[in-house]
């Protein structure tokens, strides 16, 4: 009895042990509710429109253990062939938002699209909670794709701002913001985190060409 008693004494400790470490290891991710895509599922600007694009942030944050919200990407579609526009901002829910390492990004949608949100290189982390290549690095990497104003709405010019509403993987254009809000080099001035410029096509390579990778930020509704 004695014998048994102890047994179950030694895999009861183990047991709370084990959970501890675990809470440790997961609290990160289970607060998660923003990340910058750590990488572009393979063809440029083309994620398959809206619900590919929001699957592939799913797709992620399950892999990161954060699969059990519902993730939407920040993207905005222009009014295209008689489809309506979309605004990004109405798409992510209501906040507050946290990176992976639980700091705050924004407390709601205005604060978001305001001066005193905190994304900047440091902050907009990837799910796995690594940080993006910017303005001044080896490789520049802050072009992130949003179709967007500043405030978050489509852009209502005619034109194509969206790369087809992300179904184009060719020619066209996209309006990408910078996550680390420079310019090509550190001396530029301050750019939006969600609307600096458009891009010079859609594919991968015409990305690249402006400093980007065909990244996108999800927010957890």
């Amino acid at each position: 009895m004695r014998r048994l008693s102890l047994y179950l004494a030694s895999t009861a400790a183990a047991a709370i042990a084990l959970a501890a470490c675990s809470g440790m290891t997961g609290t990160p991710q289970s607060k998660m509710s923003f990340f910058l895509t750590s990488t572009n599922p393979g063809k440029g600007a083309d994620f398959g429109g809206l619900a590919g694009a929001d699957r592939y942030c799913q797709s992620l944050a399950a892999s990161a253990g954060a699969g059990n919200r519902t993730w939407r990407a920040y993207l905005s579609n222009s009014a295209l062939a008689g489809s309506p526009a979309v605004n990004a901002r109405d798409r992510i829910g209501s906040g507050p938002w946290l990176n992976a390492k639980g700091e705050l990004i924004a407390s709601n949608v205005d604060g978001l699209h305001g001066p005193d949100n905190k994304l900047n290189k440091q902050t907009a982390l990837t799910e796995k909670g690594q940080i993006i290549s910017g303005s001044g690095d080896a490789v520049t990497l802050h072009d992130i794709l949003t179709g967007s104003s500043p405030d978050g709405r489509a852009v209502s010019d005619g034109k194509d701002n969206t790369c087809g509403n992300w179904t184009k993987s060719g020619e066209g254009s996209a309006i990408v913001g910078h996550h680390d809000r420079r310019g090509l080099d550190d001396s530029a001035p301050a750019k939006s985190w969600n609307s600096s410029h458009p891009t010079r096509g859609c594919s991968l390579d015409a990305l690249k060409s402006t400093g980007g990778g065909g990244l996108m930020y999800c927010f957890a509704q």
